[in-house]
């Protein structure tokens, strides 16, 4: 069988749906990252707060409380990256093994359809898996960096290198937070992806419901508005 022939076991609707689940992914991340300053999302508004917990910080002699907060986040980050990794595992398990997902997925959809097709379904999932893999593995490595950073912040709040170090830092973790942010919405999507072994209207189903789910949490949740009313309470 050749590639062509391979291509030809997937219908246009199966590629529009994939298609589609993939832009909605980049534009979602995208519009989350770079929303207008008026309408800010969770993720901009937390990275103000870390900014913010950068310069406390600063004027803390004792530091044992950010050092508890550290540990927190790069423990929350370890979790995500080992449950990837087994995640990873099960789904190169069900590659190498797709007749049992094949007549689960025949049984569901009344469609039998080759192994190649499956396993080509379960590789969309664990693309999506591993991203997230990989940017929790660095959004880890970021916290420790943000950790050491701390470390060497002097506390001496007139040392000339105090606030400028603590700033640095700052802006680590933020970037720290925005690896983290892209795993979690990798897992979104790679659960959404699933929907594509009962077929591509479902997929398309999934990809509007993960849009929706994140597009809400980011821009109208309640945790937004208490946020925005805690900025708003400074100025």
């Amino acid at each position: 069988m050749t590639w062509t022939d391979r291509i030809s076991l997937f219908s246009a609707v199966d590629l529009t749906a994939v298609f589609l689940l993939i832009l909605a992914w980049f534009l979602t991340t995208y519009l989350i990252e770079n929303a207008p300053t008026h309408r800010p999302s969770v993720a901009m508004l937390m990275a103000h707060f870390r900014r913010d917990w950068m310069r406390r910080m600063a004027e803390r002699d004792v530091r044992i409380f950010d050092a508890q907060i550290m540990n927190g986040l790069r423990q929350g980050t370890a979790f995500f990256a080992s449950t990837t990794m087994i995640a990873i595992g099960g789904i190169l398990a069900l590659i190498g093994n797709t007749d049992l997902l094949a007549g689960v997925a025949s049984d569901l959809t009344l469609n039998r359809a080759p192994k190649f097709v499956w396993e080509v379904k379960m590789m969309l999932t664990l693309a999506f898996v591993t991203n997230a893999f990989l940017k929790f593995v660095w959004s880890h490595r970021l916290f420790g960096y943000c950790a050491i950073l701390i470390a060497s912040v002097p506390n001496d709040p007139n040392d000339p290198s105090t606030f400028s170090r603590a700033m640095t830092a700052g802006e680590v973790n933020v970037t720290a937070a925005r690896s983290y942010n892209r795993g979690l919405r990798s897992i979104y999507f790679s659960i959404g992806s699933i929907a594509w072994i009962l077929g591509p209207i479902p997929l398309l189903i999934a990809t509007a419901v993960t849009v929706s789910v994140l597009w809400r949490r980011e821009f109208m949740s309640n945790s937004r508005r208490l946020l925005i009313q805690e900025l708003a309470s400074k100025s």
